[in-house]
């Protein structure tokens, strides 16, 4: 099974902090002082209308972007200005909004891809073939499909993702994001276009993957799915925070009913 991990004391501390973040583009400011603390091993989620700065948000958290100001903070670190490919090394991934999966590979194919990054022993060892890169080769193979099978994903490891019904292939993507075993990963909106059914299993997948320790950030216009998922909700509204609080107190806000969920 798939490592989880341990509660300790560390868990009363926040695994993220943003402070003061801000992104501009041109003129337009995407982001504006953006203020929040995501807790460990819950599901921390994110609404807003469209074009209110979620997935811009995302892309700073995971180093697609620059901030033009403020502060990300993950486990007492200061990760503002890495990389991509060093967020992910510290342990935060993600999925995006459009599904990113080579089609003609299959699903297995598709999960070792993300545990790539992961492997030690390099170009040199898959070249001569060194015990090391075997026994790596032989764990991402086993983890991959330790983690398909919980994505409900079992015997259908070697069917090509584009054989696969779209919620299926939802699956393949956050289960290459999670293969890696991040501490953070950041969904966004995972449940568009899911029949009842599939986002149905979906939760059930994510409540999973909380259980085993990983922190789930998530970003979702379906509300019911993000209500019965999430502990913390923060509301954006023009790239700035427009209220945070648990999903009973994002429902009574009448800033947040005005702004976004209407008044009905």
């Amino acid at each position: 099974m798939p490592n989880g991990r341990r509660a300790d004391s560390a868990e009363d501390r926040p695994l993220l902090s943003v402070r003061g973040l801000t992104k501009y583009f041109g003129g337009l400011c995407a982001v504006k002082d953006l203020d929040f603390v995501v807790q460990p091993q819950q599901v921390f989620g994110i609404i807003g209308p469209n074009g209110a700065g979620k997935t811009t948000l995302f892309n700073l958290i995971t180093g697609i972007y620059a901030p033009n100001g403020g502060q990300v903070v993950f486990k007492s670190e200061d990760i503002t200005y890495l990389k991509a490919h060093q967020m992910a090394a510290k342990g935060i991934t993600r999925t995006f909004q459009a599904i990113r999966l080579f089609g003609e590979m299959t699903a297995l194919e598709n999960v070792l891809i993300g545990y790539h990054s992961q492997l030690r022993s390099g170009i040199f060892g898959s070249v001569v073939r060194l015990s090391a890169t075997t026994r790596e080769e032989r764990e991402a193979n086993e983890r991959a499909r330790e983690w398909l099978g919980v994505a409900g994903l079992a015997g259908k490891e070697h069917v090509v993702v584009n054989n696969l019904s779209y919620g299926e292939q939802i699956e393949v993507g956050i289960t290459r994001a999670i293969v890696r075993n991040p501490e953070l990963v950041l969904l966004d909106e995972p449940a568009g276009g899911l029949t009842y059914a599939e986002s149905e299993k979906l939760t059930k997948l994510i409540q999973e993957i909380i259980g085993r320790g990983i922190t789930v950030m998530l970003i979702e216009h379906r509300m019911q799915f993000l209500m019965n998922l999430a502990r913390q909700i923060l509301v954006i509204h023009h790239g700035e925070k427009l209220f945070v609080g648990t999903p009973d107190e994002v429902r009574a806000d009448a800033r947040v009913i005005e702004a976004y969920l209407g008044r009905e």
